[in-house]
């Protein structure tokens, strides 16, 4: 990182964003240090960066593209970028792909999803554009119908897929259900949300002749975020140096963290975006260094996918976990909590998703069983809350992949569903 570059970008972020010269107006004038800075309070970022009275952006909004974001607060927002800073940021992502096994030649089948302000396909196609290898880009799209989407995978003998671990798992589902096969696929590149075991497998079962990667890590607010880092494990980026830093901060205390092993919370600063800065940014995501290689660090998930059952918390991972060591033969290709409220009760329902033809209640009911003691052992808290009447008794749902409920926007898999009533 350029000292340079960094000063500069907070000079100019304090001198020409309202909301960046409030958030910074009891620092010294000569700050130049992220660790001088106070880390971006998400709800302050988004009230100020509005559609109108703009209080982030830097200037006029009179040449940009204007996309549709989650953030990491649920609801949309919009991100803002000009050309040039969107000509560096999928430059910089497609210079990445080389990482993930794309060779020359490749014919890359973007299955992200597009329309309604939504970044993700035209991002990956673009990438692909500005990639250092010569590569053939197939615009299939998330949203295209699967029985469409296999004969143009198979007739133009695609090579690679990229889109959601979601999509790609129904893909793979329709592929096994309906008995075809997809040779030529060598690269499955996943993005946008975390692969798990049970879905690899899947994976796995539907394109026996393919490697599952990550696409590499970035967003539309927070940007550019890690690079692919060749290995077993596909967790493990690098921070897309020079264009952006970043930090990883103890949760307790906010320090950075440093050493390896030790997680924290995943901040981020682009250096290249100066009409909606992005310094010192929650990215939403739990990280930890590996001290495997400079720079190098492995996503541990997202820090607010957790839920609340009565006095008990529970995270994605925890149930993730329990799956993982109970289901020993691998037939579990999905999962979501699902949280209800009954009788005055709250109450978690494990929703597991299995493979075609293996939906056979006498078999599957040990596998459930399994499921819900191991995690039980692994959170004691909750059987003891049944016993005390706080909540209901974890129960199993079983159901297709396809049936898992999605964002109905960007067809990610919502990991957690709460139909508790609000009213």
């Amino acid at each position: 990182m350029s000292a340079h570059q960094l000063s500069d970008l907070i000079r100019f972020a304090r001198h020409n964003s309202p909301f960046y010269r409030d958030l910074y107006a009891d620092l010294s004038p000569d700050a130049d240090r992220l660790a001088d800075l106070p880390v971006v309070d998400q709800r302050g970022f988004w009230a100020a960066n509005t559609l109108h009275d703009n209080r982030v952006l830097t200037g006029p909004l009179s040449e940009a593209s204007v996309f549709k974001t989650g953030g990491t607060t649920g609801a949309p927002k919009f991100s803002f970028y000009t050309r040039d800073e969107w000509r560096t940021f999928v430059t910089a992502f497609g210079h990445g792909l080389v990482d993930t096994g794309l060779r020359p030649g490749h014919r890359v089948a973007d299955l992200f999803y597009a329309g309604e302000l939504y970044a993700s396909f035209l991002f990956v196609l673009d990438s692909l554009t500005h990639a250092p290898v010569d590569n053939v880009r197939l615009p299939i799209g998330g949203a295209a119908p699967l029985e469409s989407t296999v004969p143009t995978l198979r007739d133009l003998s695609a090579q690679v897929l990229t889109g959601t671990p979601t999509t790609l798992c129904r893909l793979a589902e329709h592929v096994l259900a309906t008995g075809q096969r997809l040779e030529a696929v060598e690269l499955v590149l996943f993005g946008g949300e975390a692969l798990f075991a049970d879905q690899r497998r899947l994976l796995a079962a539907a394109f026996p002749g393919a490697k599952a990667r990550s696409v590499g890590y970035a967003s539309v607010d927070a940007g550019l975020l890690g690079r692919p880092v060749p290995g077993p494990d596909a967790r493990v980026h690098r921070a897309f140096a020079p264009h952006s830093v970043v930090e990883i901060l103890d949760d307790a205390t906010g320090e950075p963290v440093t050493e390896p092993g030790r997680p924290g919370r995943v901040v981020v600063t682009s250096l290249f975006r100066r009409l909606m800065p992005v310094i010192r940014y929650p990215a939403g995501d739990r990280a930890e260094w590996t001290g495997t290689g400079e720079g190098h660090f492995r996503i541990l998930g997202r820090a607010e996918e957790g839920v609340r059952v009565g006095p008990v918390s529970l995270y994605s991972q925890d149930a993730q976990d329990a799956v993982a060591a109970a289901d020993t033969t691998g037939r579990i290709v999905g999962m979501q909590l699902v949280v209800r409220r009954q009788d005055g009760r709250d109450g978690l329902t494990l929703r597991l998703a299995t493979a075609p033809g293996d939906d056979d209640p006498a078999r599957l009911e040990p596998l459930a069983k399994a499921v819900v003691t191991t995690l039980e052992r692994a959170r004691p808290l909750y059987p003891d809350s049944v016993r005390a009447g706080f909540v209901h008794p974890l129960a199993v749902e079983w159901a297709r992949h396809r049936d898992l409920a999605t964002n109905p926007r960007t067809g990610k898999l919502v990991r957690v569903l709460d139909e508790r009533p609000t009213a």
